[in-house]
């Protein structure tokens, strides 16, 4: 079957099963890995290999940077503690922990081999964790933690990977200068990332009205950041997290509404095609990966990955839980503060250790053979373990995520945050009422258009809770603001639906041109938007 027509069908398969997926409420990556699983087992359906250089260059620089665009930076700095030991100390003590397992219970692994499947089993998978907690209604300090963890525990797992590849193929390594490699790496990786996120913006603030060349640009950003930190060798991965992170701390003031607008749905698409096809090809790759076992060993190799996993898990879990805890034992404040963490919580944390696809493509990315010409040894067994251990990961901790949260009692109890909004929206619109009543409310503009201004501003400092003294002569009535806000909308609402229906049939009668109907149907789409957002927060 030819490369479009392959595209297309998995595109259709895509589409169909993340629909079944709405309806299921089962997360999105483990019924496509399903999907993979049926497709690649089904003679009459083509077969498609999982090329490393793919994944590492196609999919994986954007699903990095809008991930990492979409976490808060003030919120990843607040966890910086928790993520940091994730994402490097968990990374490194799970390569060791599963290399000393394997040298030792996996017949043939030397300790060099048991390194190289560690590193490339121990980093849990971004898109996975995003796939599988999302809609979960998880605390968002968690969520932040995980999704911290990540995007950053790549570049921890490929360099210990690729030092442990040096090492099997040419039988040296030199343990003080792989650390001081790490830093250099990883060093030179953020540096870079951003570096490139800020060319992007300087570029951004030089374009006017072009939207669709700054989208453009956006998904440039990710492959400039991830090729030229690659072309000096540095960190990738970690430069296009760097990049994001940049451009997210700084996209509000670079950015028109136009270009978020458009952005936001340009990404959120890229987001969900890319996934969909990652976690298709993850399944499609069982039936080629389980042809180079051999028969009679099938049942060892399955043994061997279901061990692998079972380290994987339990490792994470003897290290998140002192993790949590020893650092508040030994603070100034001592036992007391950890009354303040909630176990609930690092239980959960402790839980979603879920591998994707960065793991199966450094197993496929193992060379063939080694210096001296021989095959390179157990690497047909390390891609078997390696499939076992992401299936069971997302299958078994991802569906059963949902009812630990359930059996934990764990609601989103994120009333603080509910208070930091209406503090802020509250002072937003006392602002406005200060700038209509100081520097609008002047003979050039007109009294009728200030009194529906600030009365419109007005009910927002209502609604956002409290009364200040600018608008305590506001006129009451004996509908509630509430009341009045949700009929206002909902009018508008109704205007919309007419406006577009007039249209519509201007359209039709040639009276109104396809590039007006276009611009105008934009326009009162995003207004229809603004309506939603309103009634949704009050109503």
């Amino acid at each position: 079957m030819p490369t479009i027509e392959i595209i297309i069908f998995l595109l259709v398969v895509l589409v169909v099963f993340s629909a079944i997926v709405e309806r299921l409420k089962i997360p999105q990556s483990i019924m496509l890995v399903v999907a993979g699983l049926v497709i690649g087992f089904t003679p009459q359906l083509p077969d498609v290999d999982l090329k490393p250089d793919t994944v590492f260059l196609i999919f994986l620089p954007p699903l990095l940077f809008t991930a990492s665009w979409k976490l808060s930076w003030h919120d990843v700095k607040a966890e910086k503690g928790a993520v940091i030991s994730l994402s490097t100390g968990l990374v490194f003590f799970t390569t060791i922990a599963i290399a000393a397992v394997a040298h030792y219970f996996i017949p043939g692994f030397s300790w060099q081999l048991g390194f190289i499947l560690g590193a490339v089993i121990s980093p849990p998978d971004a898109m996975a964790a995003t796939s599988i907690t999302k809609g979960l209604n998880l605390n968002k300090r968690v969520v932040t933690i995980l999704e911290g963890e990540s995007l950053l525990n790549d570049a921890s797992a490929l360099v210990a990977y690729r030092y442990a590849i040096l090492s099997m193929v040419t039988g040296g390594f030199i343990f003080w200068k792989a650390s001081l490699q790490f830093i250099w790496i990883a060093s030179g990786g953020l540096a870079i990332g951003v570096l490139i996120g800020w060319l992007l913006l300087w570029a951004l603030r030089r374009i006017k009205d072009n939207v669709t060349l700054e989208v453009a640009l956006t998904l440039l950003t990710p492959y400039s950041a991830y090729l030229l930190a690659e072309h000096f060798h540095m960190s990738g991965v970690l430069s296009v997290v760097a990049a994001g992170l940049f451009v997210s701390f700084r996209s509000p003031e670079a950015f028109s509404f136009q270009t978020r607008i458009q952005t936001s749905s340009f990404w959120n698409t890229i987001e969900f095609l890319l996934n969909g096809f990652v976690f298709i090809l993850i399944g499609m790759q069982l039936p080629g990966i389980i042809s180079n076992i051999e028969k009679k060993s099938l049942l060892d190799a399955l043994g061997y990955g279901l061990l692998i996993t079972a380290v994987a898990i339990v490792v994470r879990i003897l290290w998140v839980f002192p993790g949590a805890y020893i650092p508040v034992w030994l603070s100034k404040k001592g036992l007391r503060d950890t009354r303040k963490i909630d176990w609930r919580y690092v239980t959960v944390i402790s839980w979603t250790g879920m591998r994707g696809v960065v793991s199966l493509a450094a197993a496929l990315a193992i060379p063939l053979a080694l210096n001296n010409g021989d095959d390179f040894p157990q690497r047909n067994m390390i891609l078997f373990i390696t499939f076992c251990v992401i299936f069971f990961t997302l299958v078994v901790q991802g569906l059963s995520l949902p009812f630990l949260i359930k059996l934990l009692n764990i609601s989103n109890d994120d009333s603080r945050q509910v208070d930091e909004e209406k503090k802020v929206r509250r002072m937003l619109a006392l602002q406005v009422v200060a700038f209509i009543d100081g520097q609008l409310n002047t003979k050039d503009n007109d009294d009728r258009v200030i009194r529906r201004l600030r009365n419109k501003y007005t009910a927002r400092v209502k609604l956002a809770g409290g009364v200040h003294a600018a608008v305590e002569g506001a006129q009451e009535n004996q509908t509630s603001v509430t009341d009045l806000y949700v009929q206002y909308a909902n009018v508008q609402k109704a205007l919309l639906d007419f406006e577009r229906a007039l249209l519509v049939d201007m359209h039709k009668e040639d009276a109104a041109s396809s590039t007006i109907l276009k611009k105008l149907q934009d326009e009162l789409d995003i207004e229809e938007s603004r309506l939603t957002v309103q009634l949704n927060r009050v109503v």
